[in-house]
């Protein structure tokens, strides 16, 4: 793929970019290890006052950054200005706690007496220079989950974005640096998909994160584990929504829509799976694809659209994909499911129903406003159907049954269970899959201890 921006809503190239050359690239690295050495030392109030610093920029530039993702990935402009807005929040929270997360831990005195230590701590200490690898769909949030506790930790960040959203990856870069961190801090490296490998491979570069495709997670975590290096991986969804007969109906339709198609439906954690007990299946049903068929698609600069054109092209095509191969086998398509007329890569909202375990898109992850409906007649057949899927990133349900919020709790093979209401990522809270969704967590604690050397310190008597 060519280091471009184009514009999805009319398939029109704006801008393309040369990819960097060996020596440029060499250059990139060699200043990552000679700052993080300096960087390392400096205190994490300094560190916060700049990060604060960039938060505030960004806020300024919320506006301007937001037409630019828009321009370069198709998501609906106000969504575009909400997501620097998120950004900002997660600066300024990794801002002001990173130090209480960070803080050396002290055993208890009586714990550690038969080790023949006077005193001992955990001290946690940064990697160095950690690779990025991020996708195109939230192209400032992505990076900033990473490179908020990064940089907070000490570390020094190194990003390879997708290619289609050059602009923002480069924005990022200037972001940072005109907040005052050193040059080396934060890097943009705009290299091809085929060039991580030999990065990753550089004694240089200590550690990876990836958010995107189980194949691109595969090859980086194989690099990674020949090399020895630390990862953490976020591979995608399919998310379940389990809606039970105590639920508030009206309410989780509602919801539904809004989980579905936020992001144009491309989100890791869009609900993608609605699993709908039999007693108010058909209430469900009815509000869920009316709400679906009131969405506005349209162009995503547009104050009122709620739905833009999808990335790329072939993400179009992997779609239609999915929707043809299930119309094959038999499912109804309640709403959508055929390709409208005209420029720009645009794909309907879209229901099915009666969808079969034999069909593609009942286990590979439809990224794009589809939705597919099952019928659950009860409990355990709603969790049998919810944890059948190779993924397993987060889920949702609608109950008001205490017994059953605890079953689901147990039961759901997610790495999140959020009860009555739709699967958000926010700074305070654990973010990340099991089974095929990857590994590894970001945002909150967890996250910045990642890429942290968790560090003995033994002292004798």
């Amino acid at each position: 793929m060519p280091i471009a921006t184009v514009n999805p809503a009319n398939g029109e190239t704006v801008k393309t970019y040369e990819a960097m050359g060996e020596e440029e690239l060499e250059r990139r690295l060699q200043l990552a290890e000679a700052t993080f050495r300096t960087y390392r030392t400096t205190s994490s109030e300094e560190r916060a006052r700049l990060l604060n610093r960039a938060a505030d920029l960004l806020d300024e530039d919320a506006p301007e950054i937001g037409r630019v993702m828009t321009t370069e990935m198709g998501k609906p402009v106000r969504q575009a200005r909400a997501e620097a807005a998120k950004c900002a929040k997660a600066m300024r929270w990794y801002a002001g706690r990173a130090a209480e997360l960070l803080a050396d831990e002290h055993p208890a005195e009586a714990d550690v007496r038969d080790s023949g230590a006077s005193r001992a701590l955990v001290r946690y200490r940064p990697l160095g220079p950690v690779l990025a690898v991020m996708p195109w769909n939230f192209p400032l949030w992505q990076v900033v989950r990473f490179a908020a506790p990064a940089l907070m930790a000490g570390n020094v960040g190194l990003l390879k974005h997708a290619s289609n959203v050059p602009q923002t990856a480069l924005y990022l870069e200037d972001l940072f640096h005109r907040a005052g961190f050193t040059e080396g801090v934060f890097q943009t490296l705009l290299i091809g998909s085929g060039a991580v490998d030999e990065i990753l491979r550089d004694e240089r570069v200590k550690a990876a994160t990836l958010t995107g495709s189980e194949p691109a997670g595969r090859a980086v975590a194989s690099t990674a584990g020949e090399m020895v290096k630390k990862t953490v991986l976020e591979l995608g969804g399919s998310d379940p929504f389990v809606v039970m007969p105590s639920a508030d109906v009206e309410r989780a339709a509602e919801v539904a829509v809004t989980a579905r198609v936020q992001n144009n439906g491309q989100s890791c954690i869009a609900a993608k799976r609605f699993i709908v007990h039999s007693d108010v299946y058909d209430a469900f049903i009815e509000r869920f694809t009316e709400g679906m068929k009131a969405l506005r698609v349209g162009d995503p600069q547009a104050e009122d659209t709620d739905i833009g054109p999808l990335a790329t092209e072939q993400g179009r095509a992997d779609l239609e994909e999915l929707v043809d191969d299930a119309r094959r086998g038999g499912a109804s398509v309640l709403c959508g499911g055929e390709r409208p007329d005209g420029p720009g890569w645009y794909y309907p909202p879209t229901v099915l129903a009666g969808v079969g375990r034999e069909m593609r898109i009942h286990r590979e992850e439809a990224f794009g406003p589809v939705a597919t409906v099952y019928r659950a007649d009860g409990l355990d057949e709603a969790v049998l159907i919810a944890n059948d899927s190779p993924f397993g990133l987060s889920s949702n349900v609608w109950t008001r049954d205490e017994a059953e919020v605890d079953r689901f709790v147990r039961d759901l093979e997610a790495g999140g269970v959020f009860v009555n209401g739709m699967t958000a990522s926010h700074p305070a809270l654990p973010f990340g899959g099991v089974k095929r969704s990857g590994y590894g967590r970001e945002l909150s604690g967890h996250g910045i201890r990642e890429f942290c050397n968790i560090t003995t310190v033994w002292h004798g008597a």
